[in-house]
């Protein structure tokens, strides 16, 4: 079978398309014929040796994949040959097939296409989280989203709707903070024209927002928390912008808010049960059209390269899929 493979860190132009062997279901395992495979930010970070997962060599990119079961090994007996399937691999996606745990693939109903399936894994499930079992939100309360219109952004704010939240939309271009409005965004802040401090001060009245979703980092890290209202929650997502802020801590004393991390990998390894309960509860929302799972463009395995460039220039607007 055709695989992208990382045999060494490196650029995105350096992964090599080869022939791998085809995987074999061992115990308790089932294979998926991969239809799609979904990236994200921290493929790119993988395959340079800067994530704090580092895959044995040779590994391909791509932590998420929708696709049909193959064959199935001994003692799996929830799945069958031909179920329409998505899996959370946390790496070898950009493959042909690949044998997974049985435990961790989730069946998709047949109105729901294998692209947005796909998407649907990471970015959802780490919003999910983050709003559901971090934030203690409390409806009607202010929800600011940086990045808004990236993948992990979007799911913030349309889950952020769906849990009865004001969400704030932030962004660095007009055109992403429209996509955001149509994702469940009431009101929206320019970054690139608007001090980011400032304006989420104007848009919450003068009180500052309750809940900061951050998957960008970097300078804009500390003005969204300097915003932040009494008691507010700082949830911190990831670092898209590539510069990890130091928060001046006495801006946790003085706003009586706290910051608090989102590592939904580790949090997936110690909540195995609940994971998977929110998955079939994402799988079905987006069966029924309450979350889009927007896919912003597809390609082919073989330009994973390009599909890799657009998400470091931060040019997509939802998914970017392969095709394997």
């Amino acid at each position: 079978m055709k695989a992208i493979l990382c045999s060494q860190y490196c650029q995105p132009d350096d992964l090599v398309l080869a022939d791998v062997p085809d995987p074999v279901a061992g115990p308790g395992e089932a294979v998926i014929a991969i239809k799609a495979a979904a990236l994200n930010f921290f493929d790119i970070l993988m395959i340079q040796g800067k994530y704090q997962i580092k895959p044995p060599f040779p590994f391909s990119p791509a932590a998420e994949v929708a696709g049909v079961i193959e064959s199935i090994g001994a003692g799996v007996t929830d799945l069958k040959v031909g179920d329409r399937v998505v899996a959370s691999c946390g790496h070898n996606g950009a493959r042909e097939k690949i044998a997974l745990p049985a435990a961790s693939i989730v069946k998709i109903p047949d109105n729901l296409d294998y692209d947005r399936a796909a998407g649907i894994i990471i970015i959802y499930g780490t919003a999910l989280h983050a709003l559901e079992d971090r934030a203690s939100p409390k409806p009607g309360e202010t929800l600011a989203v940086l990045g808004a219109a990236g993948g992990t952004g979007l799911a913030a704010c349309e889950l952020g709707k769906l849990m009865g939240l004001k969400v704030i939309a932030c962004a660095s271009s007009d055109e992403k903070l429209e996509f955001a409005k149509a994702h469940g965004a009431e009101l929206t802040l320019n970054y690139g024209k608007e001090d980011l401090k400032e304006g989420l001060r104007k848009l919450t009245g003068g009180k500052g927002v309750d809940i900061i979703f951050d998957p960008v980092g970097g300078a804009y890290a500390e003005q969204a928390l300097r915003s932040i209202a009494w008691e507010g929650r700082f949830l911190v997502i990831g670092f898209a912008a590539g510069d990890i802020p130091k928060m001046p801590l006495n801006l946790a004393l003085l706003k009586g808010c706290d910051i608090r991390g989102v590592f939904w990998g580790a949090w997936t390894r110690l909540n195995p049960e609940k994971n998977r309960a929110n998955l079939e509860k994402l799988v079905k929302w987006t069966a029924e059209g309450k979350i889009s799972s927007h896919v912003d463009r597809t390609f082919p395995l073989a330009q994973t390269a390009d599909a890799l460039k657009v998400l470091a220039g931060r040019k997509a607007m939802g998914k970017v899929i392969l095709h394997p």
